[in-house]
């Protein structure tokens, strides 16, 4: 009965560690993807600063020092932009340069952000074909057979017969 019930909480976990490398994939194609028209927004906008004679500081200053409270709105939010154009672009080269164990341990932050939200609410599970899919499933078996083996051993101690040692 304990084989069985290590057995089945293996394959549960198989299956579900199984899915993080199609689920990393998915949230590094829409990263990708905001990042993609992130730079399309930060290029057109250094270039027609540029062809103002500005940089993109000195644009920005101008939007802040403007009277118009909807130009100053807008340097504001041009700078949030940039910023999360920055910030998304590091997060990008990080995960591409990272290893599959890399890529698990930084789970936590992809569930946190609005791409990692936006990716696990349409998120299609996939059967692992890769060698990381197929190492995750391995790997979630074994640990999954090994937790539910010894929580089975622990729970039903109180209720195993001691054997009687008889010395002669």
């Amino acid at each position: 009965m304990r084989r069985m019930i290590a057995g089945i909480g293996g394959l549960g976990l198989a299956l579900v560690l199984s899915q993080f490398p199609e689920y990393a994939q998915q949230y590094t194609q829409r990263l990708g993807g905001a990042v993609d028209e992130l730079r399309v927004i930060t290029e057109d906008f250094d270039r027609a600063a540029a062809a103002g004679g500005l940089d993109r500081s000195a644009a920005l200053a101008r939007y802040e020092a403007s009277n118009d409270t909807f130009l100053a709105g807008r340097g504001t939010s041009m700078t949030a932009t940039f910023q999360r154009y920055d910030q998304l672009s590091a997060t990008l080269t990080r995960i591409e340069h990272a290893d599959a164990v890399g890529r698990l341990q930084s789970l936590p932050a992809y569930l946190d952000t609005d791409i990692g939200r936006r990716t696990l609410e349409s998120y299609k599970p996939a059967v692992p074909v890769t060698m990381e899919g197929i190492l995750y499933a391995g790997g979630g078996f074994i640990l999954g057979y090994l937790v539910l083996s010894g929580l089975w051993r622990f729970v039903t101690l109180p209720f195993t017969r001691r054997r009687r040692v008889v010395y002669r």
